[in-house]
């Protein structure tokens, strides 16, 4: 009777806990529901951010999120009215992640680093003061990044093998024009040969790991570079 008397109080105890959890599931179901409502409005600002935002400052994307925004419901599909990057594609534990490896929290840095890891191009980092690629140098250092400058006489032999054996490079220091033989790379110019992807590096025919990862940054505070460069 003892032993029932003790279940049975700690089963009210139980009940009278998630009890009070009722609110705040309710409070998330009535989120996720609007969230459902307004996603393929945010889904398509995400993909227009990503995909055309990256070279511009703060106070130019939100000009455009804004005009997109109207453009949407205009056409009436519903958007979160505080939509945001980091909201919507973010991840929390990824985003402390990068914090912890010397990502800076704003919202301009943390949108920055989406953007960079889910656009399907190299990402071309503006970085004069350099805290980009430190952050780069941190956060890809476990998986063996390899450092090269266009100037060097084995840069290539660096990149073949990296792109092989799937490491990440970091180009440091670019400057307003790159090196043609990048070209194949920048366009992700792969072809299928005897069932292998592979991609051609100079005189070279390489095998191309889909877990390759290539970084170019430069130290030019207000660079100018031609649209075919832009445009990979």
């Amino acid at each position: 009777v003892f032993d029932c008397g003790q279940r049975l109080d700690r089963a009210q105890r139980l009940i009278g806990g998630l009890g009070g959890e009722r609110s705040r599931w309710t409070a998330a179901s009535a989120a996720l529901a609007a969230s459902y409502e307004s996603l393929l409005g945010d889904v398509t600002l995400c993909a227009a951010s990503c995909a055309y935002l990256g070279p511009f400052t703060l106070s130019y994307r939100v000009s455009a999120t804004s005009r997109w925004l109207n453009a949407l419901r205009s056409a009436g599909i519903s958007c979160t009215n505080d939509f945001s990057l980091r909201a919507t594609l973010g991840v929390p534990v990824q985003i402390r992640e990068w914090a912890i490896n010397g990502l800076p929290s704003d919202g301009f840095s943390v949108d920055n680093a989406i953007i960079m890891t889910t656009s399907l191009q190299w990402p071309l980092l503006i970085d004069p003061q350099g805290q980009a690629s430190k952050w780069i140098k941190a956060q890809e250092g476990a998986r063996g990044l390899r450092l090269i400058k266009l100037g060097e006489s084995d840069y290539i032999r660096t990149l073949e093998n990296a792109v092989q054996f799937g490491a990440p490079v970091l180009c440091e220091n670019v400057g307003e024009e790159l090196d043609p033989s990048l070209e194949p790379l920048l366009a992700k110019q792969t072809f299928n040969n005897g069932g292998v992807t592979c991609i051609c590096l100079g005189d070279a025919v390489v095998e191309f790991s889909e877990k390759f990862r290539f970084y170019i940054a430069t130290r030019l505070s207000n660079p100018h570079y031609v649209p075919e460069i832009s445009t990979k």
